[in-house]
């Protein structure tokens, strides 16, 4: 069965804060796939990723809803509820090029 998103009233249009992951970008280190928090626009690395800053700020924040950013994938997911969602056409543009680091 499944469960629905509590949070989805409170997803955000963002501003994203950097072209990349905002934490490896400062540390020089690679990521694999972008995840966008549609709570304040921070840009982190997937779990996927050595660092997971993605997942790291949700802990930090208890922003929970991330998209999928690198190009803007139509979905989301919800840390809290654990379900994914359909963004449809409430997608966030890029500011610009994405380095590739993967």
């Amino acid at each position: 069965m499944a469960k629905d998103c509590t949070h989805i009233p409170g997803i955000q249009d963002v501003t994203p804060s950097a072209l990349g992951c905002e934490e490896c970008l400062k540390m020089g280190s690679r990521w694999v796939h972008l995840r966008l928090c549609r709570t304040c626009g921070h840009v982190g690395c997937c779990d996927q990723s050595p660092h997971k800053h993605a997942t790291k700020h949700f802990h930090a924040t208890a922003h929970p809803v991330i998209e999928g950013y690198d190009p803007p994938e139509g979905w989301g997911w919800c840390y809290v509820d654990e379900v994914y969602l359909d963004l449809g056409e409430h997608t966030t543009p890029q500011n610009g090029p994405i380095p590739r680091y993967a």
